[in-house]
């Protein structure tokens, strides 16, 4: 069995925006997005990586939280950065 996530805890918003209204960081500089994630810190709205800018990993690196929800209709996932897992 695996351990938890010890980050978990960080993880401070407990509602997503679904749907999101856009990739905050694109949405400034006139880029475009594949799907969305959720900074489960801040709240912060980023693109996944499959998206040019990949902002919610570059949102990661730049401010350390380490827990993202998807953002997408229907979908409930949350992933660990430093941890690079699947949380459910």
């Amino acid at each position: 069995m695996t351990a938890p996530c010890e980050h978990v805890a960080q993880a401070t918003i407990d509602s997503v925006a679904r749907p999101a209204p856009g990739c905050e960081d694109c949405m400034k500089i006139g880029g475009r997005w594949v799907h969305l994630r959720e900074c489960l810190t801040c709240g912060h709205i980023g693109c996944c990586d499959s998206s040019p800018n990949r902002h919610a990993t570059a949102h990661y690196h730049r401010m350390k939280h380490p827990i993202i929800s998807s953002a997408e209709p229907g979908e409930t996932w949350c992933w660990c950065y430093v941890d690079g897992r699947l949380l459910e």
